[in-house]
């Protein structure tokens, strides 16, 4: 077996190293070796020097102080771009939350505002019907009651009614994609019923070339079914497949 240590420049023995390295110290200030220095010690000055050209070589392979310090620049760079998006993030969304907010107590003022309307609309009708409970023997008593609750009917039949309206978003679907849109489009605004009114339209990509046709209808909720309006609809069966209410929202 071959002994790992036969071939390698390490000296085990302190003697042999100390002197091989006092010869090599001659060697550097007198530029040779005395006469009397054997075979040996000038082997082992060679090998010195050679061991001290492979520390100098790998010395001179290492990285430079300016490739560390690049690549340092380059870190703390694209760091400091990480940092200034994140910050543009943070401001976009403080501003939309400021937006929201803003909304929110708009929409509450609306509300407060409604409600107060509503609250002296209702004491006005609360003193009209005040009907002077302490007279009720009284002619004159009874003939002011008689005409306040005439002028509060009057009053009450000349408020305009209230028409529950709701806004529809409506999808409909074609065969394929050579289905005439436009025809199909036009089907669907053919269908005119008592409290129904179209609205703005759109196509919107669905696959394989096919759209479908997104458009928008404001009903009346007591005289529009969405049940018939998609009767009539899909009666259209040469042009259309299919229909769905994409959205629904109440005006």
């Amino acid at each position: 077996m071959t002994n790992p240590l036969l071939h390698d420049t390490v000296w085990l023995q302190q003697p042999k190293f100390e002197e091989a390295e006092s010869a090599f110290q001659r060697y550097l200030i007198c530029g040779n070796v005395s006469a009397h220095e054997d075979k040996g010690s000038s082997t082992l000055v060679k090998d010195i020097l050679q061991i001290r050209e492979h520390i100098q070589t790998a010395m001179n392979n290492t990285v430079p102080n300016g490739g560390i310090g690049n690549h340092l620049e380059q870190r703390i760079h694209h760091l400091e771009e990480e940092n200034n998006k994140l910050k543009q993030t943070v401001e976009e969304l403080r501003k939309m939350i400021s937006s929201l907010s803003t909304q929110l107590k708009t929409s509450e003022k609306v509300k407060e505002d409604k409600m107060e309307v509503d609250k002296k609309e209702e004491e006005e009708d609360e003193d009209e019907c005040n009907l002077f409970d302490d007279d009720e023997d009284d002619e004159e008593a009874e003939k002011l009651r008689q005409e306040r609750l005439k002028a509060y009917a009057e009053k009450k039949a000349k408020k305009p009614a209230v028409i529950a309206k709701s806004s529809v978003t409506i999808d409909v679907k074609p065969w394929d994609d050579e289905t005439d849109m436009q025809k199909l489009e036009e089907c669907v605004r053919s269908i005119q019923m008592d409290g129904l009114l179209w609205g703005a339209s759109k196509l919107v990509p669905l696959a394989y070339g096919i759209k479908k046709l997104t458009i928008v209808c404001v009903i009346e909720d007591d005289k529009v079914s969405l049940e018939d309006l998609e009767d009539q609809i899909v009666a259209f069966e040469d042009h259309i497949q299919s229909m769905d209410v994409a959205a629904f929202q109440k005006i």
